[in-house]
């Protein structure tokens, strides 16, 4: 069971299990009445060979109060985005899913590209935001959500959850982040949270001397959770890193459009767990190697956009700094893991933090070289200023790409 601490920042909305799944979906059936709710599903093509997937897609069928599910294909030929949507025709809702490497999508990419508007490389966050362009061109949801397609614990009730602080027109939040536990096989996992970002956050904040952006990433359970919901007008407002800089990117974009009382965090699941990314520490272009480059040099440009001046000596003082606050954070994790009766690898714990501190030091050298091409995308708002009608543009595009395959 939950508890009821708020570290005053942003409301923490509790799982005290006191209310029963059924008594909460009809609620957000009543809510649909008055705020349709939809859900976007970003996806790789191979997530459909996994039985995650398919776990997510027969619990969706029996949710009653989704008004529209967009699913974004990544990395899909044209008979597996064929095979993609027979694999969702199950879903009774009402469902679109875009074939990111369809010919007609990608012409769409093209134009954008050719005024600057684009997304500057492939990945998840290109999927979420054209899955978020489309589903404000059907505008026919006034709160959304959206979680991964590689979740093997997944029940409905994490949905429910989910939506439920940004449907419910009683409260004014504007956006919610979901967290969780995450255990599996008796151990921690959740390691990019832990050993990454929560102490470089600290190790920011302690050098900098406190921030608006460091204090608020600090105050989420889980900042790189990729389960988040919010209301329809923060889509067209959201700039975001196309990499995996996504979550703490588009956390830190909250924060500048929003108050922080219009931002809210909830426990959505008892126990998570998803496909987990290899270290890769010989290869920081893959794995949790990579992941930590590109999540740091989204702090550091967000950072930088409010006039944080990084230099070659303040890496080094902050590379340092993380690494002490990272140790330090090991002893509590270990005690926590004994206390619980987890199983605890202090040396592959420590081995991780050494690759960390490495990557923050790379990353800012990639941030100083001015070498990144990977800028946040320009917002829906920005991108519709400058071409009047490229939602309708957007929505053929999807219908074209699905119906050259009938």
């Amino acid at each position: 069971m939950s508890d009821f601490f708020q570290n005053g920042r942003v409301t923490t909305l509790h799982n005290l299990s006191t209310r029963t799944l059924d008594e909460m979906e009809k609620e957000l059936k009543y809510f649909s009445n008055i705020r349709p709710m939809g859900l976007i599903l970003p996806s790789l093509y191979s997530e459909l060979e996994r039985p995650a997937l398919t776990t997510i897609v027969n619990e969706l069928k029996k949710v009653e109060y989704l008004n529209q599910i967009v699913i974004g294909i990544d990395q899909a030929s044209r008979d597996e985005f064929k095979h993609a949507i027979q694999f969702f025709s199950e879903l009774p809702q009402q469902h679109d899913i875009l074939w990111n490497d369809g010919p007609n999508l990608m012409a769409i990419d093209e134009k954008l590209r050719e005024k600057g508007l684009a997304p500057t490389e492939r990945g998840k966050g290109r999927n979420v935001w054209y899955c978020m362009g489309y589903m404000l061109a059907k505008s026919n949801t006034q709160a959304v959500a959206l979680h991964d397609c590689d979740i093997i614990t997944y029940k409905r009730d994490m949905l429910a959850h989910l939506l439920y602080p940004v449907a419910n027109p009683q409260f004014k939040y504007q956006f919610c982040k979901g967290y969780y536990p995450r255990i599996a096989d008796n151990s921690m996992n959740g390691r990019a949270s832990r050993l990454l970002v929560t102490p470089l956050v600290r190790a920011l904040n302690q050098q900098i001397g406190g921030h608006k952006y460091l204090d608020f990433l600090d105050s989420f359970r889980y900042p790189l959770a990729g389960e988040f919901s919010m209301r329809h007008d923060a889509m067209e407002s959201l700039r975001m890193p196309t990499d995996w800089g996504l979550e703490v990117g588009i956390l830190m974009e909250m924060r500048k459009n929003y108050a922080t009382s219009h931002l809210c965090q909830v426990d959505i699941a008892q126990n998570y767990d998803h496909k987990h990314q290899n270290l890769s520490s010989e290869d920081k272009q893959k794995g949790l190697s990579k992941m930590s480059i590109e999540i740091t040099k989204a702090i550091f440009k967000k950072l930088a956009t409010d006039g944080i001046n990084f230099t070659q000596e303040s890496l080094r003082t902050t590379k340092a700094t993380y690494y002490r606050i990272a140790l330090d954070l090991i002893d509590s994790y270990q005690n926590d893991a004994i206390f619980n009766g987890l199983d605890y690898e202090t040396h592959e714990e420590e081995k991780m933090v050494e690759m960390f501190a490495e990557n923050i030091k790379h990353a800012g050298n990639i941030f100083l070289d001015d070498t990144d091409e990977a800028p946040f995308i320009p917002s829906w708002n920005r991108v519709s200023n400058a071409i009047p009608n490229i939602f309708t543009q957007l929505l053929d595009a999807v219908e074209k790409d699905r119906k050259e395959l009938s």
